[in-house]
C-alpha cells in the first residue's frame, strides 16, 4: 500500500497489544511505525491483590504516561478474579461480594484514568512528571469469555451479567465512555464449559434481552491458519451483529497474529519468520480494505516483542526479538510499509 493511501487511514487503527511493560523508547517505535494505540491489560488481581491494601496502580500508570507521552491511545481490558474472592481468576465476579468489589475496581479505574482522573491531576503542568493529559473513555470488559483459560465456566448468561451491570458503573462513572465485548477467541478447540466459538458466543448473548444497549463495541480475536481464515471470521461476527439488527455496533480486533517461529507442524499459528510476513500483509490488507464496510474501528497485533515462555506460540509472535535492542523482524518491516510509517526513530 503507497504511503499516502495508508496515512488516509486514522492511526488509531493501527494497534499492538504488547506483553512487556510499556518503556518511552518502545512508545517512540510505536509513533514512527504509524502505531495509533496500545491495548493494555488491567488485571484486577493484580491491582488489588488483597481486599486491605487499596489499589495499586504503579505498573498502569507507567504505561499510560509512556502512551500520552507518546500521543497513543489506550484500549484498557479489565479482567482477572482475585484470589481473596476465588481460587481462580477466570471466575467470572458476577455475585455478591465479588460483584460488589468488581464494580468499585471499575470505578477506580475511571476515576484514576477517565476524564476527570486523579492520574492527570497528580501529572497535571507544573507537577514534578507532566504527562500530556489523554483520558481513557473506551473499557473492555474482560478478555476471551468464550475460552476457558481467561474464563470458566464458558456462559454467554454468565458473561451477560457481568456485562450488564460493568456497563451500567461505567457509564455511570463516565457518561460519555464506550464499553467493548471481550475480545471473543475466533475458534477455539474446546466446548462445552471450555469453549464456544466466537460467533456462537455472540449469538447467544444477543439473546438476551436489551443486551445490545449495553455495550458499543464487539470484539474478535481471529487466530487463524491463514489469513483467508480470519477474513471469514471477521465476516461471520460482522453478519451477527446485521442479523440482531445492530449495525451501529463498532468491530474491533483486539488481538491477531501469527509466529515466526517454523513450528507449523506444532502449532499452526507458527508459521516461519516469512509465513508471517505473508499473513500479516494479507489480513491487514482485507481490514484495510473493508473497514468502513466492516464498521472496524481498530486492528491489534499481538504482540510488540517475543517473550519466551509464553503461550505456545507466543513467544514468537513479536514485530521484535525478546530483550531491550529492538531487534526488528521481517514482519516489522511489512507492518510499517502497510502503515506508512517508518521502521526507527
Amino acid at each position: 500500500m503507497a504511503p499516502t493511501a495508508a496515512q488516509a487511514i486514522p492511526r488509531s487503527f493501527f494497534g499492538v497489544a504488547p506483553q512487556t511493560a510499556l518503556s518511552d523508547t518502545d512508545v517512540q517505535y510505536m509513533r514512527v511505525g504509524r502505531i495509533g494505540s496500545v491495548r493494555l491489560a488491567v488485571p484486577w488481581d493484580g491491582v488489588q491483590p488483597t481486599p486491605q491494601g487499596g489499589y495499586g496502580w504503579g505498573g498502569i500508570d507507567q504505561a499510560v504516561a509512556a502512551a500520552a507521552r507518546g500521543g497513543l491511545q489506550i484500549l484498557p481490558f479489565l479482567y482477572g478474579t482475585p484470589r481473596w474472592l476465588s481460587h481462580k481468576p477466570t471466575s467470572l465476579p458476577i455475585g455478591g461480594r465479588a460483584r460488589r468489589a468488581w464494580i468499585a475496581f471499575v470505578w477506580a479505574a475511571i476515576e484514576r484514568y477517565g476524564p476527570n482522573g486523579q492520574f492527570w491531576l497528580e501529572h497535571g503542568p507544573g507537577s514534578e512528571d507532566p504527562v500530556p493529559r489523554d483520558p481513557i473513555r473506551t473499557w473492555q470488559v474482560w478478555n476471551e469469555a468464550n475460552f476457558f483459560y481467561f474464563a470458566f465456566p464458558v456462559s454467554p448468561a454468565r458473561y451477560a451479567r457481568l456485562l450488564n451491570f460493568t456497563s451500567t458503573a461505567i457509564k455511570r462513572a463516565d457518561p460519555g465512555a464506550k464499553v467493548v465485548l471481550s475480545g471473543l477467541f475466533g475458534d477455539p478447540d474446546e466446548d462445552g464449559p471450555r469453549g464456544m466459538d466466537a460467533v456462537d458466543f455472540l449469538e447467544e448473548l444477543y439473546r438476551v434481552p436489551g443486551i445490545e444497549s449495553k455495550f458499543d463495541g464487539i470484539a474478535l480475536h481471529p487466530y487463524a491458519i491463514h489469513a483467508g481464515d480470519l477474513s471469514q471470521m471477521t465476516e461471520d461476527m460482522r453478519s451477527v451483529a446485521l442479523e440482531n439488527h445492530d449495525p451501529g455496533a463498532a468491530l474491533y480486533i483486539t488481538e491477531m497474529g501469527w509466529g515466526s517461529e517454523d513450528n507449523f507442524q506444532q502449532d499452526a499459528f507458527e508459521q516461519g519468520i516469512f509465513g508471517q510476513v505473508d499473513q500479516l500483509r494479507d489480513s491487514y490488507r482485507y481490514l484495510i480494505d473493508n473497514r468502513r464496510r466492516l464498521n472496524l474501528k481498530a486492528a491489534y497485533w499481538f504482540t510488540w516483542k517475543d517473550v519466551q515462555g509464553s503461550c505456545d506460540f507466543c513467544d514468537s509472535t513479536g514485530f521484535f526479538h525478546e530483550g531491550d535492542r529492538f531487534r526488528a523482524k521481517p514482519a516489522w518491516h511489512a507492518f510499517v510499509r502497510l502503515t506508512g510509517g517508518r521502521a526507527r526513530p
